[in-house]
């Protein structure tokens, strides 16, 4: 390309983000529901936002071997993107394997609801059983920058040791915000805001804050944490400082307190070797698995053709769109291959949510249900076969492939 050709094409970009930054500054309402335009798309679904639990496997199914239950509930999270991820459709699937030191621990992701979006997931390790299950959905509203409120939660369930037999220790876990920095420059980073929590059934609750760099003071992804019986949060049991992305510091006791005596642990998290994730070929996959599935958009993104991103997005949307019509008309509705929908008290909220601050059933009106991993479905899942014909059918009628 000319000179003259790469400054046209600058100044096309610099006016594209130009136009998005006025579009979302001029939207009233949920930003999930605004179309974005193809240029600041990620070849992602929102449906592999969920691997980001377990890139450290060793460290996810630690807890499992720590005889010290103050101890079990302390754990890290990481997770991040540039760009806006593709929004998954209705059945979207994502699925994969970490294989390593740990074990094979498996992840299954589920796009379970439409409108409102919700992903559902579980992760397992097979060598020690300890399993993550969580619900997620976001709400993205404009104010300076843009804002997402992460609803849902995650159930993170290790079996200990006890009296000769292993029981059950489950970990109620919410969900920070996060924000979008750098829209100005045309440079987008996300940065988690605000508390989580996590509330377990040992009788321990840890709240967690996150905090960016600011304008004038402080340094990216910063975290503070304490550790304290639950209900008695002055009875800080440990305490964690430093960033979430670098390196953090777990010391025993109140923060005031921190020293070279009372330090537990220094977690490296960029010198801590992450496990890939490996996914099935392509053409190996189910016909609904993400990268499947998006795979004609995500090659038109990398290429640079937002006419062809467009086109073949779109023909994944008005198929859903078909769809959703005809399942009205048949008064029915999509069958979700691996989570079903919970009925009846959860007793895992009633008994964990008062700590963490989720209320019984605070995420089924937003999520479109409180969908939970279904074993039978799973099951029968990993048996089927596809035909040809099946799979025609499947990328026809759903994908509008």
């Amino acid at each position: 390309m000319s000179s003259s050709g790469n400054v046209a094409a600058a100044q096309a970009s610099s006016g594209s983000w130009s136009a998005f930054l006025k579009s979302i500054a001029s939207f009233n309402g949920d930003l999930s529901s605004l179309t974005a335009p193809p240029f600041i798309l990620s070849s992602q679904s929102l449906t592999e936002f969920s691997s980001y639990w377990a890139t450290h496997p060793p460290v996810f199914i630690a807890p499992a071997a720590e005889s010290d239950s103050a101890k079990r509930a302390i754990r890290s999270e990481q997770f991040g993107n540039e760009k806006k991820p593709l929004n998954p459709f209705l059945g979207e699937l994502f699925l994969g394997t970490w294989a390593d030191d740990a074990g094979d621990t498996t992840l299954i992701s589920e796009q379970v609801n439409h409108h409102p979006p919700a992903t559902a997931y579980c992760i397992r390790n097979d060598k020690t059983g300890v399993q993550l299950e969580g619900l997620s959905a976001q709400k993205a509203t404009f104010k300076s920058t843009i804002i997402v409120k992460q609803i849902g939660h995650a159930v993170l369930t290790i079996p200990v040791p006890s009296g000769g037999k292993k029981e059950q220790e489950r970990y109620l876990i919410t969900l920070p915000s996060l924000h979008i920095e750098g829209l100005i420059f045309g440079t987008p980073f996300v940065e988690l805001d605000g508390s989580s929590f996590i509330s377990s059934s040992s009788g321990y609750t840890a709240k967690i804050d996150y905090a960016g760099k600011g304008w004038l003071s402080g340094k990216k992804n910063s975290v503070t944490a304490i550790l304290y019986p639950t209900g008695k949060e002055k009875e800080v049991l440990f305490n964690v400082t430093g960033q979430w992305t670098k390196e953090f510091e777990i010391y025993e006791g109140p923060a005031k307190k921190n020293s070279s005596s009372t330090l537990v642990a220094t977690y490296d998290a960029i010198g801590t070797a992450q496990t890939d994730l490996k996914i099935a070929e392509v053409n190996q996959q189910y016909p609904l698995e993400s990268r499947r599935a998006w795979a004609k958009v995500a090659e038109a993104i990398q290429a640079g053709d937002m006419d062809a991103v467009s086109v073949e997005k779109g023909k994944i949307e008005q198929a859903q769109r078909d769809l959703r019509n005809k399942e009205k008309l048949e008064d029915r509705s999509w069958d979700r291959r691996y989570f079903s929908a919970a009925t009846g008290e959860d007793e895992i909220l009633k008994k964990l949510g008062p700590a963490a601050g989720v209320a019984l059933n605070g995420d089924q009106d937003k999520t479109g249900g409180l969908w939970r991993f279904d074993p039978v479905k799973a099951a029968n899942a990993s048996a089927e076969t596809l035909s040809i014909e099946k799979v025609h059918e499947i990328e026809k009628n759903i994908l509008g492939q």
